[in-house]
C-alpha cells in the first residue's frame, strides 16, 4: 500500500537515488554466509540502541512460499508497513502459477510495495525486482527484502522511492525504464490518490508489459475505480476468493 501520507506527496523527497533501469547479470549463488550474519548482527544493534526508536513494531508475521521461510516485519508506521490479504493472494497465484507467469530473468515493477511480501516473493521466483513505495515506507520495505533474498535469489532487488501521479513521467522516463510485469496489492482502498494510482498504472503499463492487481474489495470507491480500470485496459479477471473478498486481475495497454 502506498497512499495515505497527507499533502505534497507527488513531490520525491530530494537526495533519494533512482532505480537501476538495465538488468544486472545473475548473481553468483555461493555467496558467503558472513553477509546474512552481519546483517543479522546489525538487526540486534539496532534493537539493542538506546537511542529512541520512531519504528513501532508490531512483530513477525513469517509465510512459506516457493519452499523458503519468508518472515515479514511489520509496523504501526503507515497502512504500507502492514500486510494486507491482496497481497497473499498475489502471492499464492504467482507460486501456483509459475508455468503461465514465468518471472524468471524478467523485470518486474512493484507498485505501493509495503512490507515487501510479493516483490520477496517475485525475486523468489527469478525476477530482477524493484520494489517502490513512498520515501517514509522505504527502510521497512528495504529491511524486510534484505533479510529475505540475501543469498536466496538470482537477482538482487532494489528499493527505489516512487510517488504515484503526473511526476512518474520525469522520474521514471519510459525511454529508459521498462518492465516485463508490474505487480499491485491492495493499492486501492479509501484515499484520496487513486486517480494518481491509474495515471501510474498506465505510465509504467507498455504494450510489452502485463500488471497484476490484486485487491480486496472494501468500499463503493474500490468498485469505481475497477470501471475506470477496466476502460483504460484490456482486463481479465484471473481469480476471485469470495472468503476474502479479493480479486485478482490482468491488464495489458490498450492499443
Amino acid at each position: 500500500m502506498e497512499a495515505g501520507g497527507g499533502p505534497g506527496l507527488s513531490v520525491q523527497k530530494k537526495g533519494l537515488k533512482q532505480p537501476e533501469p538495465i538488468k544486472p547479470s545473475p548473481n553468483n549463488t555461493e555467496e558467503e554466509d558472513q553477509e546474512a550474519k552481519d546483517m543479522q548482527k546489525e538487526a540486534l544493534n539496532r534493537r539493542n540502541a538506546w537511542e529512541p526508536s520512531v519504528f513501532y513494531s508490531l512483530g513477525n508475521e513469517t509465510f512459506l512460499f516457493t519452499g523458503q521461510e519468508i518472515s515479514i516485519r511489520e509496523s504501526l508506521d503507515s497502512f504500507g508497513a502492514v500486510i494486507w490479504p491482496g497481497a497473499v493472494a498475489l502471492c499464492r497465484y504467482l507460486e501456483k502459477q509459475r508455468d503461465q507467469v514465468d518471472l524468471l530473468d524478467k523485470a518486474v515493477l512493484e507498485l505501493g510495495a509495503g512490507t515487501g511480501l510479493v516483490s520477496i516473493v517475485a525475486s523468489l521466483l527469478g525476477a530482477w525486482v524493484t520494489a517502490t513505495d513512498l520515501p517514509d515506507v522505504l527502510p521497512n520495505l528495504n529491511f524486510n527484502l534484505s533479510r529475505n533474498t540475501r543469498g536466496r535469489c538470482r537477482y538482487t532487488p532494489q528499493v527505489a522511492a516512487l510517488v504515484w501521479g503526473p511526476d512518474v513521467k520525469r522520474n521514471f522516463p519510459n525511454s529508459i525504464y521498462h518492465y516485463d510485469y508490474v505487480l499491485c496489492a491492495d493499492v486501492v482502498y479509501h484515499h484520496n490518490f487513486l486517480e494518481d494510482l491509474l495515471i501510474s498504472m498506465q505510465h509504467f503499463c507498455r504494450p510489452e508489459t502485463t500488471l497484476l492487481w490484486a485487491n480486496k474489495v472494501r468500499f463503493p470507491s474500490d468498485l469505481r475505480f475497477i470501471e475506470n480500470f477496466k476502460n483504460v485496459f484490456n482486463v481479465t479477471l484471473l481469480e476471485e476468493i469470495p472468503q476474502e473478498e479479493v480479486r485478482i486481475y490482468q491488464a495489458t495497454a490498450k492499443k
